[in-house]
């Protein structure tokens, strides 16, 4: 097994003040991305990954974000084998809340 990258989220932050150019790709359920989101994203649930993938562009780097991270991390061990340049965020959305953007609703 190999180790993924990670980003935490001031990192993420500091991505999109400066401009940086990637996806980030939101791989939680339908129903969590409408409660809580950080846009601009690409949302494709974990599940659908398997017939999905294939819309992400891989000549860009992605971070990937879920609730907490663990999801996350999965998709990132998936997604890297199949030639995607993948990033955990670690902490998910959650940590987004609570250390970036307080707007942003918790569950």
């Amino acid at each position: 097994m190999f180790k993924i990258k990670e980003i935490d989220v001031t990192e993420l932050k500091k991505r999109f003040d400066k401009n940086f150019s990637f996806t980030l790709l939101d791989v939680r359920e339908p129903h969590e991305v409408q409660f809580a989101k950080i846009d601009p994203h690409v949302h494709i649930p974990m599940g659908a990954l398997p017939v999905r993938h294939e819309e992400i562009d891989k000549e860009k780097p992605i971070i990937v974000i879920c609730h907490t991270g663990v999801r996350s991390a999965h998709v990132c061990q998936y997604l890297e084998p199949l030639g995607y340049d993948v990033t955990n965020l670690a902490g998910g959305i959650d940590a987004w809340s609570i250390l970036v953007d307080p707007s942003v609703p918790r569950y």
